[in-house]
This record gives structure tokens, C-alpha cells and sequence, in this order.
């Protein structure tokens, strides 16, 4: 029973390390342990591995006590990963056994004089920000103290977490973001959202609307107050957005482009701050993808869509500024089974609506046309704060105009068979959204056991045959109400993506499906 109340009065600092580096990998719980820590606390270190068991794609946890007894006791492999070979991992694992012995064998005794547990955990085969949630999760956390190199996954944890985050910037010198909590008042008088529209008493999903995060660098002051000011809105829908913005202030924001987040043939994308609101920076390669994304953007505004804050043209650089996507995309979202479990039925469906909705907007009610966005999935789905669902990654969007030519010199409106065939994509995406959201699954990465089989191959016969509860997300529970909305979301996918009439659904008639309309039902 003691042991039990001890458990449960503690508080814990989480010091996640990346076992990559050589030198200075202890500086995070060195700075920790100086600045954070308070006697009866319990210190978590997670350590990194970056390439451990990279060639096997394997996915275990291992958790052992500073004393490095009985590691294989604790050892545990993830389901689905048959061919990790222990006996092959072993010599490995043994390696950063004694190497993380040896490193912390001095803090350790440091904790024992001011009566702190020191726990030590090594984590291969899973990404920084999962492990780190999930410890935050299962442990009563004041802070978060992040390697240096793991910065990249700050403001990402930031916004699932309601502690405090700390993340190195060298030797005793932290960048702080102080805690969100006591957490925001969602009562229609604090929390009108941007549309009039106010969050549900019973809001079920972490909500950021209490402030903006608030970065200070760590010195000599104590952490300031977590603000407690009016709803926070992104950047796209404030005043004076979206905006021309100079390079000299872009290089300010990014702080002289320093931290790159993402890099392919097209676009780089680099972290930023405007207005102590998290951004993000792409710099376009393509210079026909970048005016073709401004010229659509300028045209919409929707709530679900999302849009720029700024852009900035000159003789060699194509940039434009959004939001940062602080709860990540849904892709993201469903492939976490922490963050999954979070995304009720509910939720889930909420978020078709929001999508269904905003294609429709850009389908059927944009003053200029319609537009096609061409990208729909799950990895273009971002949420925003308080789980707003807005769709993004307009870089293959397309402005369909009204005047078609029918015989090469005639503009006379007339069917056009190239615009319902453009838009018809965009609809049998948003059906394999949909499938994504009742099963969990990224189409993207999804590999049907050793079958080869895509998720559309699997489960749309099972959708079919009426086989729904088969293909449901095994995470989540389904109460009545839950499974009315499921079935709703799976009757839309069939109609997006089984259409044996020949005919093509517009998105307007695919969303009474999923909204429930009894008569687009029959």
C-alpha cells in the first residue's frame, strides 16, 4: 500500500535522449536534474535507438533498472514481427547496456542522495514522439526535456501534452514551453469559434484554445505563466492574413532557415515562429506549382481548408507561410495507437463531415469555378487545434473554369466530360478517406499481412457483404450510436468506390450519405 501511495504522489520528469549522439548525450538529464527536478521525483530517461534492429523492422521496448539486472525478463517483441531474431539483437542491445551503465551511473547516484527514482528505458523500432506521449501518458509528468536532436518533434508533442517541455540548445541552455494547464474553459462565453459556432460542452479531444504556446529561453527568471487569454485561432484567420511578407522577415520567422522539417524534389519545408504562433515555410522548387497553389488559395476560404498566412516572391525564392499543424495529420493520428484510441467513432466522423464538406465548397460553391484538389487522403488531412479537420497540400489542386471550349472556338457552356472525370477523383479518394477512418488504416503504408493485398482490396469485399464490425478499428469500442455513423461512413465509401451504375455521385450526394439523410439512404 505504501509503495502504491509513493506511486501515485510522485511526479515525473521525462528526459528523452537520442542514442545517435556521442557527445553531449547526457547534457539533457544533466540540465534536468539542475533546473526541473525536485526531490521524490521520479527521472524517466528514454533512450533512442535509431539504428538498433533496423534491418529486422523491429519494434520492441526495453526496460531496465539502472542496476541492468534481468534485461531479457523485460524484454518484450511487438506483434507481428516473427523475424526479429533476440540472439541477433543481443550483442547489440549489450552494447548500449554498458554504454548507458556507464553514462548514468553517476546521475544515478546523484538521485539517490535527493531520494529521486531514476528509471531508464531504451526504445528501438519507434518514433521519439510515440514513445514520448505514451510515457507521458502512463506517468503523472510535470516536464519533458528533449535531446537537441529530437527538436524537430517539439511542437508535435507540445501539442498532445498539457506539461511543461523543455528541449536542448546546447551545454545548461534550454528553449522552455511552459505548461497549458489548468486546462481551457469551453463554455460558449470563452470559446466562440471563428465561424459562431462554440465547442461542445463535453469537448471529448486535447484542445489548445487556451493560449499560445509561449517559447522563452531558459536563464536566470523563473518560468513565466501560461497565458490565459481569449481562444486561439490559427494565423489564417486572424487580421491582417494572409499577407506579402519580405525575405529579411521570413529569415527572421525561420530563424535563418535553420530548421528543416521535410525535403523532396519539390518543396522544402522549414520550421518557424510569427507572432509566438508555430508556422510552417515551404520554399517551392517548382515555380509553376507555387503560382498555381497561390492563384487557388487566393480564391477559397473555408474553415476545413487550409489555407496561407503569408507568401513571398523574389528573383530566386518562391515561399509561402501556413499554420503549423500541431496535432499532425490524420495519417499520423491512426498510425499511433495512443493518438488513435483518441479519435472516437465520433470524432472520426466529424472529421468525414468536415472534409466532405470543404471538397464541397471547392466542387460546387467557389464563386470562380470549381477546383479540384486531386491529393485527398488521409496525409493531406491535417488537424488543427481542438481537432479541426482541414484539408491541405493544394500543390496538385486545379481551377476548373465555367467556359469550356465544346469545338476548339466556341465558348458556349457545355458538359464537360474532363471536369466530371477531375472531380470524380477527388470523390473516390474521399471514399478511400473514409475506408481509412473506419479501419484505422493508411492506405499509403497498409500491407494486408503476407497477402500483398491493398486496403481497398481487402476491405471493400467485406464492406460489400455487410461484414462492417469486421474491418472497424479494433482500438476503439462500438456503442450503439457509434456504430449507426460507421455504417453511414461505410454506405458513402461503397458509393465512392463501388459504383456499378455507371453513374458519378457528386460529393453534395456522397455527404447525405454520411450526415445520415434518409432519403439519400433509400
Amino acid at each position: 500500500m505504501a509503495s502504491q501511495t509513493d506511486s501515485v504522489a510522485r511526479e515525473s520528469v521525462i528526459v528523452v535522449m537520442d542514442d545517435n549522439r556521442n557527445k553531449g548525450m547526457v547534457d539533457a538529464l544533466d540540465w534536468a536534474l539542475k533546473h526541473v527536478v525536485r526531490p521524490k521525483d521520479t527521472v524517466i530517461v528514454v533512450g533512442v535507438l535509431g539504428d538498433i534492429g533496423k534491418k529486422n523492422s523491429s519494434c520492441f521496448p526495453i526496460n531496465f533498472g539502472i542496476s541492468m539486472s534481468g534485461i531479457w525478463e523485460k524484454l518484450e517483441f511487438s506483434s507481428g514481427h516473427a523475424e526479429v531474431n533476440p540472439r541477433e539483437l543481443g550483442e547489440e542491445i549489450e552494447r548500449k547496456r554498458e554504454q548507458y551503465q556507464a553514462n548514468l551511473q553517476p546521475f544515478y547516484r546523484q538521485c539517490k542522495r535527493n531520494e529521486v527514482k531514476l528509471e531508464v528505458k531504451l526504445a528501438a523500432g519507434i518514433c521519439p514522439k510515440e514513445i514520448t506521449l505514451q510515457e507521458a501518458q502512463n506517468s503523472n509528468t510535470r516536464w519533458i526535456v528533449l535531446d537537441s536532436h529530437l527538436k524537430r518533434h517539439k511542437l508535435y508533442i507540445y501539442g498532445h501534452v498539457e506539461c511543461n517541455v523543455a528541449v536542448m540548445k546546447g551545454k545548461d541552455v534550454a528553449t522552455l514551453m511552459p505548461s497549458r494547464a489548468p486546462k481551457p474553459d469551453y463554455s460558449s462565453a470563452s470559446c466562440e469559434r471563428a465561424d459562431g459556432e462554440t465547442c461542445p460542452d463535453n469537448q471529448p479531444l486535447n484542445d489548445l484554445k487556451n493560449g499560445n504556446p509561449k517559447v522563452v529561453e531558459e536563464g536566470e527568471s523563473s518560468i513565466p505563466s501560461p497565458s490565459q487569454g481569449p481562444c486561439w485561432y490559427p494565423l489564417q484567420w486572424r487580421a491582417g492574413f494572409p499577407r506579402d511578407f519580405s525575405l529579411s522577415e521570413i529569415e527572421v520567422i525561420t530563424n535563418g532557415f535553420a530548421d528543416i522539417l521535410y525535403e523532396n524534389e519539390i518543396v522544402k519545408i522549414y520550421e518557424g515562429v510569427l507572432q509566438n504562433t508555430p508556422v510552417m515555410v515551404k520554399s517551392f522548387q517548382d515555380d509553376e506549382r507555387f503560382w498555381s497553389m497561390l492563384t487557388i488559395l487566393s480564391r477559397v476560404r473555408h474553415r476545413n481548408i487550409m489555407n496561407i498566412v503569408g507568401y513571398c516572391c523574389t528573383s530566386t525564392n518562391r515561399l509561402c507561410i501556413s499554420d503549423y499543424p500541431c496535432l499532425d495529420n490524420v495519417a499520423k493520428n491512426l498510425q499511433c495507437d495512443t493518438l488513435a484510441s483518441k479519435l472516437s467513432w465520433g470524432a472520426r466522423w466529424y472529421t468525414a463531415m468536415e472534409i466532405g464538406g470543404s471538397l464541397r465548397y471547392l466542387h460546387e460553391e467557389c464563386p470562380d469555378g470549381p477546383i479540384v484538389h486531386l491529393s485527398v487522403c488521409s496525409v493531406s488531412i491535417i488537424y488543427s487545434h481542438g481537432y479541426l479537420a482541414m484539408l491541405s497540400n493544394f500543390t496538385t489542386a486545379k481551377w476548373l473554369k465555367d467556359d469550356v471550349p465544346c469545338n476548339g472556338n466556341s465558348t458556349v457552356k457545355c458538359p464537360n466530360l474532363e471536369e466530371d472525370k477531375l472531380l470524380s477523383v477527388d470523390v473516390q479518394d474521399y471514399g478511400m478517406l473514409l475506408v481509412e477512418l473506419i479501419t484505422g488504416k493508411v492506405a499509403k503504408y497498409f500491407l494486408h499481412e503476407s497477402e500483398g493485398q491493398s486496403l481497398i482490396d481487402w476491405a471493400l469485399p467485406l464492406l460489400e457483404s455487410g461484414s462492417v464490425t469486421q474491418v472497424m478499428d479494433p482500438r476503439l469500442t462500438a456503442e450503439d450510436d457509434d456504430s449507426r455513423v460507421v455504417h453511414y461512413m461505410a454506405r458513402a465509401a461503397l458509393l465512392c468506390l463501388k459504383n456499378d451504375s455507371g453513374r458519378r455521385f457528386s460529393i453534395s450526394e456522397v455527404l447525405a450519405v454520411v450526415r445520415g439523410d434518409q432519403r439519400a439512404l433509400l
